[in-house]
């Protein structure tokens, strides 16, 4: 007996280690604790269902994740699955690193929710699905029920024209102010969102990698925020403000609008009733078309993975229902998922804005030139400064295009000249 025990425990042993043997590599990208918590909860559920298969994420902090990405690469040290912000995904998709999923995706059975906007984006090189986005991080405008009423705006503007007179009357209440204006850091997603809708297009360059910033619809689109800065529709402190200040400026009362992603939302239900305020789509420009900004990031498949089976079911496991909302809850993104707007979670009238946004062929997402090596600077420090002294009448509307067309020419340019 003693005999067989020790028998029949070698052999549980070898049968262990041998289902043990299969390892994929999950590079999370995007990182904070609380989205690696989420991710190892997730992918703990896989590991349940492909009893044999152990998961190892590596967690790469986000502000170094491009060049240590790219070192692991080139060193051979490529996972199995990676998180794949919008950013890469040419780079990648183009020189043969990920895997196509259109095979997987034809016999998945879960292909059809899919929101037509995920498969859309994920397809953006070679009409192909190099990427499974997870969700979005698109703007929308928020609105105060309260403000809105208490100023005699009876109808939520559409236009850009029936913002600044909606934003005019909030104005015109003592202490209050139409729209909380992002004049600080972060502030280009305004900018641009306004000055594509009034141009009628979100191209940044013509063919020949001229930018289009000076050009007579985006100008009128800079003179306008411009305008409604100067008008007093917007708080006289705001060409200071960031993030904090801005969802702060909305919840607390002092605007009655403020242009933001789902994040914000965090913010101000912890302020607002759920009844005092709503989201729609942002106002569009002459043509009828909106341009608000986005941003995703999902799920891509390495072509160099020798278990492509079993990579395909992580991602089935991690952009499937249940995964795929569990894990925008935590990250406030708008999940990629049709059912997703029945979820109680989601299924909120703030919600609602941003799906309607979404599925309007009128509102066309806007992603920004981050291809550009010299994009961050141009965000982050060249936009700050002069559109603060355009806003303050330093420069002219006009000065302002003008140095960031310049800017963004020389740039593009240069990034032509490479391929």
């Amino acid at each position: 007996m003693k005999a067989l025990l020790t028998a029949a425990l070698i052999s549980s042993l070898m049968a262990g280690t041998a289902l043990a043997d299969t390892t994929l590599k999950l590079v999370e990208v995007i990182t904070s604790p609380e989205r690696t918590e989420t991710l190892k909860s997730i992918v703990s559920t896989f590991e349940a269902e492909n009893p044999g298969t152990k998961v190892e994420i590596i967690s790469l902090p986000w502000g170094e994740a491009f060049q240590k990405f790219a070192t692991m690469v080139s060193a051979g040290e490529i996972p199995d699955v990676m998180e794949m912000p919008d950013t890469w995904l040419s780079l990648y998709a183009n020189n043969g690193i990920v895997e196509s999923l259109e095979p997987y995706l034809k016999d998945w059975d879960q292909t059809a929710d899919l929101s037509d906007r995920a498969l859309e984006l994920g397809r953006d090189v070679k009409d192909t699905a190099y990427m499974l986005p997870y969700g979005f991080y698109l703007r929308a405008m928020f609105y105060n029920k309260k403000l809105l009423e208490e100023a005699g705006v009876t109808e939520l503007p559409k236009t850009m024209d029936e913002f600044a007179e909606a934003s005019k009357k909030v104005s015109a209440l003592p202490g209050k102010y139409g729209y909380c204006l992002r004049g600080g850091p972060g502030g280009l997603n305004g900018w641009v969102m306004f000055g594509a809708s009034m141009a009628g297009s979100n191209e940044f360059f013509t063919e020949d990698g001229t930018s289009t910033f000076n050009s007579e619809g985006w100008v009128k689109g800079l003179t306008w925020l411009i305008d409604l800065y100067k008008e007093g529709y917007a708080p006289k402190d705001s060409v200071n403000w960031g993030f904090n200040e801005i969802v702060a400026g909305f919840y607390s009362g002092t605007c009655a609008f403020l242009d933001q992603d789902p994040d914000a939302l965090i913010a101000i239900a912890e302020h607002m009733s759920e009844d005092d305020y709503g989201v729609m789509t942002m106002p569009k420009g002459p043509d009828g078309k909106t341009f608000p900004t986005i941003g995703y990031a999902g799920w891509s498949m390495m072509a160099s993975s020798e278990n492509k089976d079993l990579s395909w079911k992580l991602i089935a496991t991690l952009q499937g229902k249940q995964g795929n909302i569990e894990w925008n809850k935590r990250t406030g993104a708008l999940p990629a998922l049709k059912s997703a707007e029945s979820d109680p979670f989601y299924a909120s009238p703030q919600f609602k804005g941003w799906f309607e946004e979404l599925s309007d062929k009128d509102a066309v997402p806007t992603v920004m030139p981050t291809h550009l090596e010299e994009f961050a600077f141009f965000k982050d420090s060249l936009v700050i400064k002069t559109s603060q002294q355009a806003l303050l009448g330093d420069i002219t509307p006009q000065e302002l295009a003008d140095q960031w067309a310049d800017y963004l020419t020389k740039a593009q340019q240069k990034h032509l000249a490479k391929q």
